[in-house]
């Protein structure tokens, strides 16, 4: 089939998201870059840096056929599964309060479960379409593809990294249902994960205070229900048009790390819920032309792709949204694009790339 023109309008929204971000990562952390490194602009040019990595990662990726990563489907598996076991390594893997979740060396660090990301979304898609006629069967269809998503789920939770292995099965769960998998079959499996998800949560305090945290908020604020608060503080605060950018008081030292996952707590209270509904607007566009593009795939494969990488952008902004805005217990997930982070935003930003290049094969590209 002869390629089209790329969705415009999905690179816009992308680059939209993006622009906000890198002007969000500098206004909330400003204060705390010259506080602990003596440069205000220290976030900031470390996320442009990635930024613009990520922007040429999503052009190559734009110009690469996608139906060729089928190919590369168990090197992607291999290299995700070596580099989350490195993460363990003494030497090699780096932690941080506690949690084994980055490789490198110094400055120079990789978070692996976001390459775990992408290799899960690439096999699922190339397993199911390559053996559509087995889906409709829990234990030659369903079950070989649940284990690839067990073996993510436990590497990435043993880091411990419950947010992501959490995201790796819900993006799962969603690959295998639009797979063809029977309804009965995929209901059963998130009765069975929101068992396993309580168990694990009372093996943890720390989980158990985060959802105790979730409950009441305010019945600890000085300790568990912190951050909560202070974000709750933040996006009241910003009221219909915000107080203003670089003029957030939840940034001064009351939210840990305003950067990162709680940045749209920030944006609430400088931009009010006028912004903050504007980059909802913007992420739920980004949706709608993502599954468009997988409606109107050539293949399966590529509208499971398609499906896969929508899906994880989609359900990383509603838990970030949920966290901040105190509907779901307190949960280290970025937002997608804003969040400062060089990980998160390259292979996101490359994960896009490919969903423009499946969209130079729809039938109607420019709609």
């Amino acid at each position: 089939m002869k390629n089209r023109p790329v969705d415009f309008n999905l690179m816009l929204f992308t680059m939209l998201l993006v622009a906000i971000g890198l002007v969000m990562v500098f206004s909330a952390s400003s204060v705390i870059a010259m506080f602990r490194m003596n440069d205000s602009y220290y976030f900031l040019k470390r996320q442009f840096l990635w930024a613009a990595i990520g922007f040429f990662a999503m052009v190559y990726m734009m110009n690469f056929d996608y139906h060729r990563l089928e190919k590369y489907k168990r090197h992607l598996f291999v290299i995700s599964v070596v580099l989350l076991v490195l993460v363990f390594v003494p030497g090699v893997g780096i932690n941080i309060k506690g949690a084994s979740r980055w490789i490198g060396y110094g400055n120079l660090s990789v978070q692996p479960s976001e390459i775990a990301k992408i290799a899960m979304i690439v096999y699922l898609s190339s397993n199911i379409s390559s053996k559509q006629d087995r889906i409709k069967s829990f234990f030659r269809g369903v079950l070989p593809n649940l284990i690839i998503i067990g073996v993510f789920f436990i590497l990435i939770a043993l880091e411990p990294n419950m947010s992501t292995a959490g995201i790796i099965a819900i993006v799962g769960l969603i690959i295998i249902y639009i797979g063809g998998a029977k309804l009965f079959d995929i209901l059963g499996l998130i009765s069975l994960g929101g068992l396993l998800g309580v168990v694990m949560v009372l093996m943890e305090p720390y989980r158990i205070n985060r959802v105790l945290a979730f409950l009441d908020p305010w019945k600890d604020m000085q300790g568990k229900g912190y951050q909560v608060v202070q974000s709750l503080y933040a996006l009241g605060s910003g009221g219909i048009f915000g107080v203003g950018l670089g003029r957030s008081r939840q940034k001064l030292f009351y939210i840990p790390e305003p950067q990162n996952d709680f940045i749209f707590s920030i944006l609430g209270e400088e931009l009010g819920f006028i912004g903050a509904l504007f980059v909802i607007v913007l992420f739920l566009l980004f949706v709608i032309r993502g599954l468009r593009i997988a409606a109107k795939a050539p293949d399966l494969f590529g509208c499971l792709l398609a499906i896969g990488i929508t899906s994880l952008i989609g359900v990383q902004f509603l838990l970030n949204l949920a966290v901040v805005t105190a509907s779901m217990p307190p949960t280290g997930v970025p937002l997608p694009f804003i969040s400062y982070g060089g990980s998160s935003l390259i292979f996101t930003m490359a994960l896009v790339g490919v969903l423009l290049n499946i969209s130079r094969y729809t039938s109607d590209a420019k709609t």
